[in-house]
């Protein structure tokens, strides 16, 4: 394996580590202190976040790098960036879906269950319902969303990387990405 390839395993699973924590730790702040609504709005946000992020992850996977060449050489918002994604076509899949997709994932279980427990406690319930429906609900919701994303990932694949690549040009463009590139 090379030595390029070590290092960048082990920067995507420190980056996970970070991930996972950072997203856990909000998860269950923000639960301890919410009612059901919020909480279910966060949970909600895990599962959208995880659909789009599935969504980007394939359609660079998809996308043909020539029209963002020519789409760059006419100096169109966001197409150099958008050159640069399919490019790094496996490294931006492996963020977007294994990163981002599968710590979402994992969050979603983890908030869905904390939801669970807690409207077991409120209802005084021992019954298995709550974590059952909660948790079948979350997972055909995040699976039909990435199925329906999926289709539209390989069938818009370079409009999809292009509106990355022009959110990108954009973020670029804000005070503080310039003072960044100053330091």
């Amino acid at each position: 394996m090379k030595k390029s390839n070590i290092k960048w395993i082990i920067k995507i699973t420190l980056i996970s580590l970070v991930a996972a924590a950072v997203f856990a730790l909000a998860s269950t702040e923000i639960l301890g202190n919410t009612g059901y609504f919020v909480s279910f709005a966060i949970l909600a946000a895990f599962v959208i976040i995880g659909i789009v992020f599935d969504v980007i992850g394939i359609a660079v996977t998809a996308a043909d790098e020539a029209p963002f060449n020519s789409m760059a050489a006419h100096r169109q918002k966001g197409a150099l960036e958008a050159q640069r994604l399919a490019k790094n076509a496996s490294k931006v899949t492996c963020y977007c879906n294994d990163v981002i997709g599968d710590v979402t994932g994992i969050v979603s279980g983890t908030t869905a269950a904390l939801i669970a427990a807690r409207l077991m406690e409120g209802f005084n319930s021992e019954t298995l319902l709550f974590p059952v429906l909660i948790s079948a609900v979350v997972t055909a919701l995040t699976v039909g969303g990435k199925a329906i994303g999926k289709i539209l990932a390989f069938s818009k694949s370079t409009e999809i990387v292009l509106g990355v690549g022009k959110f990108f040009a954009f973020i670029r463009v804000m005070p503080f990405a310039k003072a960044e590139k100053k330091t």
